[in-house]
């Protein structure tokens, strides 16, 4: 048993004390600080097996437990969250809600393999699939109220992603939330860009979050982990179900160094949100780049909605080239960031993602995503400054000093306790 949720939770615990407090095994004597990793398919019986009964390892592990406990008590669920083996084994649990013959909402620029998931559901005819821009609240609204009269209640999901991969669209989360409602939809956000510390979809009515934990939660690029978080027993019933007979079953090595990773979760988010919000500020007057997509810039389509929802505005930044060719060549010359997909490590990546084929082809051909890690932020800004002058053929010469953010290559940077950027001593709320 480990430390209880509802514990953390009336104890009134900050979410950066609950990535390093929850999930930790009892308080006595000679106990582990830490949870054990367990390895075994199967558990000793004295008696016929009961309901919460281990039986065998597809059903429950005891490494588990501590992480779920965590999770959930980070997205202030009423329940464990549920681990998968992937975040797309997740998606599918959750897609699984969606009765035959219902139908799915999902943003246009939604994380690819879910977009693939959904298409490919569709193509099957589980359900009908509409995409939508997430951003445009009117548009999505009339698609729900469109759907409302021709499915029953329970039949229609909206899936939220906010903000949207890569594209960084940022939604009215609580206002689709409780229009969907109304519609008897069934609500499922995908948390995994901003995580808990970031925001809580649950308060805002969102009936199950979905996390890719290979991303931010577990921080290392190490392990390949998705969960799913509701405070309705009756759906946390369903997914469990689902992941059983599926056999979507996490092993306990990975999850296990997920619950670790986890304890650093708000260092690493504090580290990459602030050296995310000063490389978007540089990054806007730079000859190399045409358009800077960061929802901390006071310019951003989604800035506004972003500072009033959310806690901080992420660790993504996407940039757009002036074509194809400039942004490979980008990709190409960097030395510290690492050309590779993913995201969410401690290791800052960079990837054009039009490479990949299941893309959609709204996102832009040149449109780059950076993946900021931990590094030194002046090491960061320092290699991508030169591969974007070397990739877009301009000397360094004929660079302005930084630009009319005033800002310099010695500019510090913090974080202030919200999550909030803090660049020479000026907040980007």
């Amino acid at each position: 048993m480990t430390t209880s949720r509802e514990d953390m939770l009336h104890a009134g615990l900050a979410p950066d004390t609950l990535t390093v407090a929850a999930g930790r095994p009892p308080r006595e004597h000679d106990a582990p600080v830490n949870a054990p990793l367990v390895l075994s398919t199967t558990y000793h019986e004295t008696r016929a097996p009961e309901q919460g009964d281990r039986i065998y390892a597809r059903g429950s592990n005891p490494t588990w437990d501590p992480f779920e406990e965590a999770l959930g008590a980070l997205e202030a669920a009423g329940l464990p969250a549920l681990v998968f083996s992937s975040g797309l084994g997740a998606a599918a649990a959750a897609l699984s809600l969606v009765p035959t013959g219902g139908a799915v909402v999902m943003p246009r620029h939604a994380y690819a393999g879910s977009i693939s998931l959904a298409t490919d559901l569709a193509a099957q005819g589980r359900f009908e699939l509409r995409t939508v821009d997430v951003a445009d609240t009117a548009g999505v609204l009339a698609e729900l109220d469109a759907l409302a009269a021709r499915f029953d209640a329970g039949q229609v999901m909206l899936w939220l992603e906010s903000p949207t991969n890569p594209m960084l669209e940022v939604a009215e989360l609580a206002v689709l939330t409780d229009a969907a409602h109304a519609t008897g939809a069934v609500v499922v956000a995908d948390n995994t860009f901003n995580t808990p510390l970031v925001h809580r979809p649950l308060e805002s009515g969102v009936d199950v979050v979905l996390h890719s934990v290979t991303k931010w939660l577990a921080g290392h690029s190490d392990v390949v982990l998705g969960a799913l978080v509701t405070s309705d027993p009756v759906l946390r019933d369903r997914l469990l179900a689902h992941r059983t007979l599926h056999g979507a079953i996490a092993g306990p090595f990975e999850v296990w160094l997920a619950l670790r990773g986890l304890r650093t979760l708000a260092l690493r988010m504090e580290r990459s949100q602030g050296t995310a919000a000063l490389l978007a500020h540089r990054l806007v007057d730079h000859p190399g780049v045409s358009r800077v997509r960061y929802p901390g810039l006071l310019s951003d389509p989604g800035h506004e909605r972003a500072a009033r929802q959310f806690k901080g505005f992420g660790g993504i930044v996407s940039i757009e080239l002036d074509d194809v060719a400039t942004a490979d060549a980008l990709v190409t010359a960097v030395r510290l960031w690492l050309p590779a997909t993913s995201l969410g490590g401690v290791e800052s990546l960079i990837e054009r993602r039009r490479r990949q084929p299941a893309e959609p082809k709204t996102v832009p051909e040149a449109l780059v995503r950076l993946s900021v890690g931990i590094e030194n932020p002046e090491d960061l800004w320092a290699d991508l400054d030169q591969a974007l002058r070397q990739a877009s053929g301009r000397d360094r010469s004929d660079a302005t000093a930084d630009g009319a953010t005033g800002l310099t290559t010695g500019t510090p940077i913090t974080v202030g306790a919200s999550g909030t950027a803090v660049i020479a001593g000026m907040a980007t709320d």
